[in-house]
């Protein structure tokens, strides 16, 4: 399984880090290692200062494909989910201005929420893009969207991230995040919800 995570995909959250919004979709891995297992606690890691919530729409995929045309890329993804790409900014911040890879920052244990649940497209409205998500810390919302706002459209996004690796059943897609990004700390309680109904819950404990 590959995780594929989309970068700067929603505009204010680009400005919010002070960032243009990419012309084309901006994409990244995160190993299988990064998921963090179920009902598991976030210990923030000990080489880092500012690790950040990053509120995602994910989308699974369920069929093998390569250079996907994006007319046909409905045919490649059968469900919705709702994860959090955790991100250690400062050490994000140090690598970027060195011109180095993110990898540090955003590939490391647990780094990646991946929500048990899964919600048919089948199932859901036509109009799915307009179902809002959201992530609360402590029982205050931080972060809400919905994808309509994506820079990117989701055919778009499995379009481009195919010309480069094939898309296999199974791999999931981070399509990005809203404004409102934030600091984690010891004892923070994170929950997402899709639609009005919670997808997962995280504790979060410093190590």
């Amino acid at each position: 399984m590959k995780v594929i995570c989309i970068g700067r995909n929603y505009a204010e959250h680009a400005k919010e880090l002070g960032n243009k919004v990419p012309a084309e979709p901006l994409f990244f891995l995160k190993p299988d290692s990064s998921v963090l297992a179920h009902r598991h606690p976030f210990y923030i890691p000990s080489w880092t200062n500012d690790v950040q919530h990053e509120v995602e729409l994910l989308i699974r995929i369920c069929r093998n494909g390569k250079s996907i045309q994006p007319e046909f890329a409905h045919r490649y993804f059968d469900a919705l989910s709702l994860g959090i790409d955790f991100t250690a900014r400062d050490v994000q911040a140090v690598a970027k201005a060195n011109g180095h890879p993110w990898e540090k920052a955003k590939a490391f244990d647990g780094s990646a929420v991946i929500s048990k649940q899964w919600i048919l497209i089948d199932s859901l409205d036509s109009q799915w893009e307009s179902i809002p998500f959201r992530l609360e810390k402590n029982g205050e919302v931080v972060q809400s969207g919905k994808a309509d706002d994506m820079v990117h459209h989701v055919h778009h996004l499995i379009a481009h991230v195919s010309k480069f690796m094939t898309l296999k059943m199974g791999d999931v897609l981070f399509t990005g995040t809203p404004a409102g990004v934030g600091k984690i700390s010891d004892g923070d309680l994170l929950e997402g919800f899709f639609n009005g109904s919670s997808m997962f819950r995280v504790n979060v404990h410093g190590e």
